[in-house]
Protein backbone atom coordinates (compact mmCIF):
# COMPACT_ATOMS: atom_id res chain seq x y z
CA UNK A 1 0.00 0.00 0.00
CA UNK A 2 1.49 3.19 -0.53
CA UNK A 3 0.97 6.50 1.59
CA UNK A 4 0.14 9.32 -1.08
CA UNK A 5 -0.41 12.85 0.32
CA UNK A 6 -2.78 14.60 -2.21
CA UNK A 7 -1.73 17.71 -1.64
CA UNK A 8 1.99 16.31 -3.39
CA UNK A 9 0.63 14.34 -5.45
CA UNK A 10 0.16 17.00 -8.77
CA UNK A 11 3.50 16.26 -11.32
CA UNK A 12 4.67 13.21 -9.14
CA UNK A 13 6.21 10.24 -10.58
CA UNK A 14 4.94 6.68 -11.07
CA UNK A 15 5.76 3.37 -12.42
CA UNK A 16 3.32 0.99 -13.77
CA UNK A 17 4.57 -2.49 -12.20
CA UNK A 18 2.65 -4.15 -15.06
CA UNK A 19 3.15 -1.61 -18.51
CA UNK A 20 1.07 -1.96 -21.54
CA UNK A 21 2.48 -0.84 -25.01
CA UNK A 22 5.47 -0.21 -23.61
CA UNK A 23 4.26 2.27 -21.07
CA UNK A 24 5.66 2.08 -17.63
CA UNK A 25 6.99 5.65 -16.37
CA UNK A 26 4.07 8.20 -15.56
CA UNK A 27 3.28 11.89 -14.60
CA UNK A 28 0.72 13.43 -12.85
CA UNK A 29 -0.36 16.19 -14.62
CA UNK A 30 -3.53 17.44 -13.79
CA UNK A 31 -5.56 17.18 -10.39
CA UNK A 32 -9.53 16.68 -10.74
CA UNK A 33 -11.48 18.10 -8.13
CA UNK A 34 -14.97 17.40 -7.17
CA UNK A 35 -17.71 20.57 -6.04
CA UNK A 36 -16.31 20.30 -2.30
CA UNK A 37 -12.55 20.65 -3.97
CA UNK A 38 -11.76 17.40 -2.96
CA UNK A 39 -9.76 15.42 -5.31
CA UNK A 40 -11.83 12.74 -7.35
CA UNK A 41 -9.23 11.83 -9.90
CA UNK A 42 -6.03 12.64 -11.53
CA UNK A 43 -4.83 12.72 -14.78
CA UNK A 44 -1.43 10.59 -16.14
CA UNK A 45 0.69 10.97 -18.58
CA UNK A 46 3.15 8.30 -20.08
CA UNK A 47 6.94 9.50 -20.47
CA UNK A 48 7.39 7.20 -23.53
CA UNK A 49 4.33 9.34 -26.15
CA UNK A 50 2.98 11.53 -24.23
CA UNK A 51 -0.45 9.74 -24.04
CA UNK A 52 -2.86 10.68 -21.15
CA UNK A 53 -5.38 8.52 -19.03
CA UNK A 54 -7.65 9.65 -16.34
CA UNK A 55 -7.91 7.30 -13.14
CA UNK A 56 -9.36 7.28 -9.53
CA UNK A 57 -6.18 9.11 -7.67
CA UNK A 58 -6.94 6.43 -4.89
CA UNK A 59 -5.65 3.66 -7.51
CA UNK A 60 -2.30 4.81 -7.08
CA UNK A 61 -2.44 3.41 -3.31
CA UNK A 62 -2.58 -0.17 -4.72
CA UNK A 63 1.43 -0.98 -4.67
CA UNK A 64 0.59 -4.09 -7.09
CA UNK A 65 -0.09 -1.97 -9.70
CA UNK A 66 1.66 1.25 -9.01
CA UNK A 67 4.99 1.88 -7.88
CA UNK A 68 6.25 5.69 -6.19
CA UNK A 69 8.84 6.89 -8.53
CA UNK A 70 10.47 5.55 -11.55
CA UNK A 71 12.18 2.55 -11.01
Amino acid sequence: MNRINPKKLLLSKWTAVKPENKERHFIVTKLLRGDDEQITGCQLEAVINKKSCVIDWQQLRDSSNWIMGWK
